[in-house]
This record gives C-alpha cells, sequence and structure tokens, in this order.
C-alpha cells in the first residue's frame, strides 16, 4: 500500500526553505502583485533538475539542492495549468494569483508520491487523486469492454455519477475558481467520453462483433456541446486523448469490403488526417492529435509503399517540426521491422541481473510480449494467454519483457506469480527498444520464426487474429 506522507512530516523534511515558504503562505498581495512559488523534495531523483513548463513549453529549469529539494519564485506567474518534470515522468499542477505549492515526488513512484502543501493545494491533491482514480478505473475497465451496450453503459454511468457527486462535494467547498473549473470538469467529462468512443472501436477488436449499429440514437449526444478548438484545453491529456478516440470512429471507412486490409488502415487513417483538419483550427490541439494518429498508424501498418503516403499526407497537415522529426524516425524504424527481416538485437536483463542479447534465444519459433508494474490486470492476463497459446504451440517459446526501470523492483514483482514456462527479461535501456522494436505500447506482441526473422511485429496476444501467426 502506498502511504502519503502527512502535510506536517512532508514539511520538515526541507527546513532549509520552509521558513522562505511559509512566509510566502502567509503574505497579503496586492491586486497587480502576481508574484508566485513552487518547491519541493525529490526522493530517488534520476537527474538534477525539476522542469516547469507552460502548454508543454519549459519555462524554468530549476536544480536539485544537496538535499534533492528545489524552490523557485516567479516574480510574476499567470495563473493557468502547468506542468513539473522530473524525467521521464510529469503531471500537472494549477496556480491561482499568488498560491505558494510545495510537492513530494518519489521517482520510483511518480504519481502515486506526489502531494501538494501550501497556499493553492487543496484543488491540485483533488486533481491528482482525481487522476489517480481514473487510473485505478482504467485497469478495472480491462473487461468490461467485452459485454453488451447495456451492461457497458451501466457500468461506466455509475463511476460516472460516483466521480461527480466527489467533484460537486469538493468544488462546493474548496471554491475553485470558475479558470480551474474548467480543468477539474474536463478531467471528469472527457474520461467518461473516451470510454464511449472506445467501447465499440475495443468491444469489435476483443469480440470480433461490431456494435456500431446497435448503439442507441442518443450514444454521441455529448459531442454537441464540446469545443474542439479549446486553448486552454489544448494540451491537457484527457481532452487530447478524448479526441484522439473520437476520430478513431468518424474516421472509420464504412464501405469495408472496398479495400484490402492495408488499403483500408491506409484511407481510414488519411480521413483521421484529413478530419483533423478540418474540425480543429487550433494549432496546438491539431498538431497533437495529428502525431497521435501517426504514432498509431505507423505501429500498425508494415506497407512501405503505404507508409509513404501516409507520411506525405502528414507533413502536409502538420506544423510541428519537433514531433515530425520523431514521428519520421519512428517510420524509419518501423521499415526494419517488416516481415522476414531479422530482428534488430537489443539488450535484455535476466532475473540474475546479466546482460542478455535477444539474438542469444531467437534460435527457434518465438513470442515476444511486454508488461510493465503499472498495468497489472494487462500482466496477468498477457501471461494467462501466453501460457494457453504455449500449450497449443509446443514448438515456440514464450518470453515476457518488462519494460520497467528497477530490478528489484521487478523480482519482487514477479515473486507474486507463477508463471511457468514463460522465459521473463527487463529491458536494459527503454529508449533503445523503443527505438529498435519500435515499442511505445504495452499492447504489443511480436513473433518470429525459428531463424529469428519477423512473422509478424505489430501484433496482439489479445487480437481475434493472434493465432493465425503462429500456424
Amino acid at each position: 500500500m502506498n502511504m502519503k506522507l502527512p502535510k506536517s512530516s512532508f514539511l520538515l523534511l526541507f527546513p532549509s526553505i520552509f521558513l522562505l515558504f511559509l512566509s510566502s503562505c502567509n503574505k497579503e498581495f496586492k491586486s497587480n502583485d502576481y508574484r508566485a512559488y513552487f518547491g519541493g523534495e525529490v526522493t530517488n531523483p534520476t537527474n538534477r533538475f525539476v522542469y516547469f513548463s507552460k502548454n508543454g513549453v519549459v519555462i524554468d529549469t530549476i536544480p536539485l539542492q544537496k538535499d534533492n529539494t528545489f524552490f523557485i519564485q516567479f516574480d510574476s506567474l499567470t495563473p493557468g495549468m502547468y506542468s513539473f518534470k522530473h524525467d521521464p515522468e510529469y503531471q500537472y499542477v494549477y496556480f491561482d494569483k499568488n498560491d505558494s505549492i510545495m510537492v513530494h515526488i518519489n521517482s520510483k513512484d511518480f504519481d502515486e508520491s506526489i502531494i501538494f502543501c501550501g497556499r493553492g493545494d487543496t484543488k491540485n491533491n483533488y486533481l491528482m487523486e482525481s487522476y489517480l482514480k481514473y487510473k485505478s478505473d482504467k485497469e478495472k475497465m480491462f473487461d468490461v469492454y467485452d459485454k453488451d451496450i447495456s451492461k457497458f453503459t451501466s457500468n461506466i454511468d455509475a463511476t460516472y455519477k460516483t466521480n461527480k457527486r466527489c467533484y460537486n462535494v469538493h468544488k462546493n467547498e474548496i471554491k475553485w475558481s470558475k479558470e480551474f473549473d474548467a480543468f477539474a470538469k474536463a478531467s471528469l467529462d472527457f474520461n467518461y467520453y473516451s470510454k464511449k468512443e472506445l467501447y465499440p472501436v475495443i468491444h469489435k477488436l476483443r469480440t470480433a462483433e461490431d456494435v456500431f449499429e446497435k448503439l442507441p440514437n442518443h450514444y454521441y449526444d455529448y459531442r454537441k456541446n464540446i469545443d474542439f478548438n479549446d486553448l486552454e484545453l489544448s494540451t491537457y491529456s484527457p481532452f487530447v486523448i478524448y479526441l484522439s478516440q473520437l476520430l478513431n470512429n468518424v474516421g472509420a471507412v464504412k464501405y469495408h469490403n472496398h479495400f484490402s486490409d492495408v488499403d483500408l488502415a491506409l484511407t481510414t487513417n488519411i480521413n483521421k488526417l484529413n478530419i483533423a483538419d478540418t474540425l480543429i483550427k487550433n494549432e496546438k490541439v491539431k498538431n497533437s492529435i495529428l502525431n497521435n494518429i501517426a504514432f498509431s498508424y505507423l505501429l500498425e501498418d508494415q506497407n512501405m509503399v503505404n507508409n509513404q503516403k501516409f507520411l506525405e499526407s502528414y507533413r502536409k497537415f502538420s506544423t510541428d517540426n519537433s514531433k515530425k522529426n520523431e514521428i519520421l524516425k519512428i517510420g524509419n524504424a518501423i521499415q526494419l521491422l517488416i516481415a522476414g527481416n531479422q530482428l534488430p538485437e537489443v539488450s535484455l536483463i535476466d532475473k540474475d541481473g546479466m546482460t542478455v542479447s535477444s539474438n542469444s534465444f531467437v534460435k527457434k519459433k518465438t513470442v515476444l510480449f511486454f508488461y510493465t508494474k503499472e498495468a497489472l490486470t494487462h500482466l496477468a492476463a498477457a501471461h494467462k494467454k501466453a501460457l494457453a497459446f504455449k500449450l497449443k504451440y509446443r514448438d515456440y517459446q514464450f518470453i515476457a519483457i518488462n519494460l520497467d526501470k528497477e530490478q528489484d523492483e521487478w523480482i519482487d514483482l514477479l515473486s507474486n506469480y507463477k508463471f511457468e514456462g514463460i522465459q521473463e527479461y527487463r529491458c536494459a535501456n527503454f529508449e533503445d527498444i523503443k527505438n529498435k522494436w519500435a515499442i511505445t505500447k504495452i499492447h504489443r506482441a511480436l513473433v518470429l520464426d525459428e531463424n529469428g526473422k519477423i512473422k509478424n511485429a505489430f501484433t496482439n496476444l489479445f487480437d481475434v487474429k493472434f493465432e493465425n501467426d503462429l500456424k
């Protein structure tokens, strides 16, 4: 169980800046004075900096002191949503006028460790608790998408009503600003809307049943009230994620039988690019969504000619030069993962802490799949699927690769399970495995032949067609 520090204990961890911070909390500010303060402590730091950003752009780099604390005074800070990052993790923090906020961070358990204190803490702690509820709820949703429309709707409506009651209670107690409420309400609503957009897509993938025609006429009524060009929400993840899910639905091509599978994927995703360009006028929102579409498409399609056609359309619509380079880099990496190619070598770590080359175990038919401690439901379900396939396809070896950073935590995690027959490794360098195997999500599996050559590098243990790659 994760234990959050009491606020009193939290502040005493760094007395050197506590007095300055306390004086800022008690200070009276003039109407034209927009000074604000931000500080805290990082336990188990991964580097010596905390990055403070607005709309994804770093506006201050704050160094850690020898005692792993940090503190900064802003002479003038415009009220609004900001983010702080201690590589590779980040989280949001909202500042009203003259807020003085401190935060505790443990890099080994980033989200779960965060607690705010000081002037402006209550609204931020509410937003953090809401995010953790959403993460927990997301885990529980794994099997809900398999249910029929009535049971699915009942499930998500009940959760939404519970969360809305919590939102209303905190809103009345804290009496937060109208500007902050836009983010609190967005977190509540768009997480709910995303489930509704995801349902027909995931249900079909998991059960092969197309439920689009069975959805009630009012199912998507909420779309009518959404401002797709909201400047304040343009980089807020619940909003951006929802827009991505929406485009997966409205960009679908109706006349599936007119296309081969690869051409259908190309047509659908170029269609999504066009719709995003038409629907979204705000450049930041649009670029974020275009990048999400590109990531998704490039990780699913293996047709090199179609990839180039897609990237041509992407370049036409996107103005995000920094992200564009990353998209093109992934596009180049994917060309190395086409069927028939040798799987690029990466370094892995075994349970004894020894470094192992991926080339050492590809001398027989192999299935590689991935997991993390952040998604325990997927961890168990993926291993269960792999064990079932192993019983049926005994000529295959099944290799599970953990994507987390800490060796001891990984070993402790495995001690809670019995996955006999599955070979377990941990990635030695996530950036290397991401760049060479294009791993950006855990719901991926790679199937290799007995010579270590790729049969399918973009499949999924839960795909109804997965078994075809093993025959």
